[in-house]
């Protein structure tokens, strides 16, 4: 596969290449029909035309034919020296004799016929391959058929040729008459001199045209190639039985489609130097966009996202530009959320807490907040009866579902601590106790989600889950240093949560006496007890609730 360094020369190859394909592919196709159409339309012009010589070598020879005809059929003998004096003075008649058979003692003059001549036979041609004539020769009749005399004229080719060329067919270089056995009898041009006899020097052409000669009355023949070296046409005439042939280049027939090919080459060079000037012209401004755009990509990839990038036009590059830099601004806010929050704290609610002061700030603020605290009974004993794979699937499927609910209700995740989960709801400047019934809701629902997951698949190891919740004032804010910092909470009120989820047994939803104190209705006592905690020195009222009915 092809590569380029740049757009220019990209834009180059595929769109000249494939322009360049066009013209080539409809120019081949066109010159072959105008080829074909030209060549079939001059070879129904040359049958027309060659007709129209083959009738004027008829007439040339029906001429002295029916002179013939009429000696024969004189009345009287002063008739027929005038007759014989009109065939001499013929246009071509080089001779003309008449022989009878002795009848009686002493000689016989030309035009003296002996009694009873009832006619002619029929005119037969002699003629012999290298002669500047031929001749017409009758046999005067008798009653019965008996032959008299003979009558012979000799005419010259030259006159049965005169003006062939003008009367054929356009582009005609030279014209022959040919006999049937392909003799070449008389021609119109100097190149022909030497010739005795058609296919003579095995040319494919005239070998073709002599088979074709045999078989039809008129015909024309191309020949190979794209443009043909040379077209022969014949035409049988119907006086004599000969043919005119006329032969014409094929160079001189097709000089109109030459000139075309030569006028579209210049036309489509001119075209793809046109295309090649607009993609320089048009693409500057172009190519120099994406450059700038691609550099500051590579300053974004390096975590340097600077200025956004002018916008200069309105048009697709402009639209690109400003997209970049939403997208730019995207990955900034993306960033910032994740450095800050993590990848699990839904984005509206992340956007919503970016928007205060102390987020985008080391250190925190106290307020009161909803705590939860889930973990996995009986996780670790679980865990060494399994591979490390399994164990990773099984913890990774457990906190996709976890998180999904989590985000779902509103809540914050802060951290993974090996099973367990630390979350909190954030009230912001609203009041505290909707979002304890959203935190309530949210552990029922991840109970309820643990329970689906057993069910799903019966055969992966069943989990237990315990949940505790807490509302108490915590320090909210970005814990760390400027180098690494997490959006979270710290206080006594988190590790009193880890505590209360300590004492949660698994399936169960324990809450402190802070969070049940602020439930209304809705929800059912299970079990209530008093527990002694670490770290706390009076006993603590713990109540393990459940959704009412």
């Amino acid at each position: 596969m092809l590569k380029f360094k740049s757009l220019q020369r990209k834009l180059f190859a595929l769109l000249l290449a494939p322009v360049a394909l066009f013209l080539v592919g409809v120019g081949g196709y066109g010159y072959v029909f105008m080829r074909d159409s030209l060549l079939q339309e001059w070879q129904e012009i040359a049958v027309l035309r060659m007709e129209r010589a083959a009738h004027q070598v008829d007439m040339r020879l029906q001429t002295p034919k029916q002179w013939l005809e009429a000696f024969a059929n004189a009345y009287n003998n002063a008739t027929r020296r005038w007759v014989l004096e009109q065939l001499r003075n013929l246009p071509g008649v080089k001779k003309v004799t008449v022989a009878w058979e002795k009848a009686g003692p002493g000689p016989r003059e030309e035009a003296d016929a002996p009694p009873g001549i009832t006619g002619i036979s029929p005119v037969t041609y002699l003629y012999e391959a290298g002669k500047d004539a031929f001749v017409l020769q009758g046999n005067l009749l008798g009653i019965g058929g008996k032959v008299l005399g003979r009558i012979e004229v000799t005419i010259a080719y030259d006159y049965l040729m005169k003006d062939i060329l003008t009367s054929g067919w356009m582009q005609t270089q030279m014209a022959c008459l040919v006999s049937p056995e392909g003799q070449f009898l008389a021609h119109s041009h100097p190149a022909m001199k030497g010739r005795h006899c058609l296919g003579e020097g095995g040319d494919p052409l005239e070998l073709a045209m002599l088979e074709a000669m045999k078989e039809r009355p008129y015909a024309t023949i191309v020949g190979k190639g794209y443009t043909p070296d040379e077209v022969i046409g014949f035409y049988r005439l119907h006086s004599a039985p000969w043919s005119i042939m006329l032969h014409a280049q094929g160079s001189r027939i097709m000089a109109p489609i030459l000139r075309f090919r030569v006028y579209y080459l210049g036309g489509a060079v001119l075209c793809l130097l046109v295309i090649l000037l607009l993609i320089r012209l048009g693409t500057g401004h172009l190519v120099s966009s994406i450059r700038e755009i691609s550099q500051k990509a590579a300053q974004v990839a390096r975590g340097e996202y600077g200025e956004p990038l002018p916008v200069k036009s309105r048009d697709e590059i402009g639209l690109l530009t400003q997209s970049f830099n939403e997208m730019v601004a995207g990955l900034q806010e993306k960033d910032l959320i994740s450095n800050t929050f993590g990848r699990y704290v839904d984005r509206e609610i992340a956007r919503e807490l970016l928007s205060r002061p102390e987020a985008a700030r080391l250190g925190g603020q106290k307020r009161e907040v909803v705590i939860l605290f889930s973990d996995i009974r009986g996780f670790t004993p679980l865990a060494e009866n399994l591979t490390p794979e399994a164990i990773i699937h099984l913890v990774n499927r457990h906190f996709s579902r976890m998180i999904e609910v989590i985000s779902k209700h509103r809540g914050i995740i802060v951290d993974f601590l090996g099973d367990a989960i630390l979350a909190f709801f954030d009230p912001l400047d609203g009041p505290l106790d909707p979002l304890v019934s959203k935190a309530v809701n949210c552990a029922w629902e991840m109970q309820e989600a643990v329970a689906a997951e057993n069910a799903g698949d019966p055969e992966a190891p069943q989990l237990l889950m315990g949940i505790g919740l807490h509302a108490g004032e915590v320090v909210v804010g970005n814990i760390g240093s400027e180098y690494r910092a997490k959006y979270g909470i710290i206080g006594a009120a988190v590790n009193l949560t880890h505590r209360i989820q300590g004492q949660a047994r698994g399936g169960e939803v324990m809450v402190s006496d802070a969070v049940f104190r602020r439930l209304g209705e809705g929800v059912k006592v299970d079990r209530s007890l008093e527990a002694r905690l670490k770290g706390i020195q009076e006993p603590v009222t713990l109540y393990v609730i459940s959704k009412d009915g």
